[in-house]
């Protein structure tokens, strides 16, 4: 499995890369704009991923909009045409106004509400049967 870690801060990036260690080649961003970059870029080389950890409150480009960015190079992309990425949210706004924001406004596939519990992402990535 491939992921993109897209997180501002270097120590949840760290966290969530150790979380992942063991089961993905793992690729970060500190920003949603250089997330939204690599995941164009991925999507170019016909090497997308298959999960996003997407922070939502970032500096230069939030989560929301990287996610409806990444979407859009999904829907433009011959290569995304049978399978869409994972994309979880990750951040500490638990409104329901945000969920709703990502989820149904943004097509986020998921929402986890930080901290990051490393049993919880484990749950929904075995939900999605990338784990």
């Amino acid at each position: 499995m491939r992921c993109l870690i897209v997180e501002d801060a270097a120590s949840l990036r760290d966290v969530m890369t150790f979380f992942m260690a063991d089961y993905a080649d793992i690729v970060t961003a500190c920003n949603g704009r250089e997330g939204v970059k690599t995941f164009t870029r991925a999507y170019e080389e016909r090497n997308p991923f298959d999960l996003v950890l997407l922070d939502v409150v970032m500096p230069e480009m939030d989560g929301q909009m990287a996610l409806k960015l990444m979407r859009i190079v999904e829907k433009k992309s011959p290569a995304a045409q049978d399978k869409k990425a994972v994309i979880i949210m990750t951040t500490a706004l638990d409104s329901p106004a945000d969920v709703q924001k990502s989820v149904w406004e943004g097509d986020c596939t998921d929402y986890l509400v930080k901290p990051v519990v490393r049993a919880e992402l484990m749950t929904m990535l075995r939900r999605y049967e990338l784990v």
